[in-house]
């Protein structure tokens, strides 16, 4: 085998690659843990539902749970009261559902629609109510549903092949953009640090993926 073609084959040994990416990742992406939230503790007593680690809920998503209360108690459309760290509501509701409603807050209320991270905090300007991001500066208004950034599918995993629009959140030490999506640390090449850009996933290595860039 020629020293040209054994050159060519080392830089597609994904083995290699991931060993390099592994070496690579910024310091501050590899710190950061992925974001979760308490599953839904429901249990149905008679014609109520309880929530039973509410305020565990609202405590990690750093938001008042009078106000969490408020929002699901409109959009479930039905009544209910906080007593201590619990929620009571009236009628049977499905815990699916209520998991379902709480995404939706999350997602208006909390996840900062740049970078995805939910460092953020609520803000009153001229009576405007704003999300206002402590992880990347950005801030908008809150107002209707917040969309989701179109992708080939709505979760967060991904697969070798499909596209997904992205943003690079930090430059590794080989010059490679680095993105985020669920659990996955994304390396796109040629990238620069707050691009938005759309990716096709060329290969994927347990929570490591390389991608290469299809549209900016």
């Amino acid at each position: 085998m020629s020293e040209d073609k054994e050159e060519a084959e080392d830089e597609y040994d994904y083995d290699k690659l991931l060993g390099r990416a592994q070496e690579d990742l910024p310091e501050e992406i590899s710190s950061h843990e992925r974001f979760t939230v308490p599953d839904v503790d429901a249990l149905i007593e008679g014609n109520t539902t309880i929530v039973k680690n509410f305020e565990d809920i609202a405590d990690k998503i750093n938001r008042e749970p009078q106000k969490l209360l408020k929002f699901l108690l409109r959009e479930l459309g039905t009544a209910g009261e906080m007593e201590e760290n619990r929620v009571v509501f009236k009628g049977k509701i499905n815990p699916n559902e209520i998991e379902e409603k709480l995404e939706d807050y999350i997602e208006k209320y909390v996840l900062c629609s740049e970078c995805g991270r939910p460092d953020t905090h609520l803000v009153k300007e001229d009576r405007v109510t704003l999300i206002k991001c402590d992880a990347c500066g950005a801030h908008r208004p809150i107002k209707g549903k917040v969309k989701k950034a179109h992708t080939s599918g709505d979760s967060d995993e991904i697969e070798e092949g499909g596209t997904y629009e992205v943003m690079i959140q930090d430059i590794g030490k080989e010059g490679d953009g680095v993105a985020k999506k669920g659990k996955y640390t994304i390396f796109v090449s040629g990238t620069t640090k707050g691009e938005k850009v759309k990716i096709r996933i060329n290969k994927i290595k347990g929570t490591l993926g390389f991608a290469s860039v299809v549209e900016r």
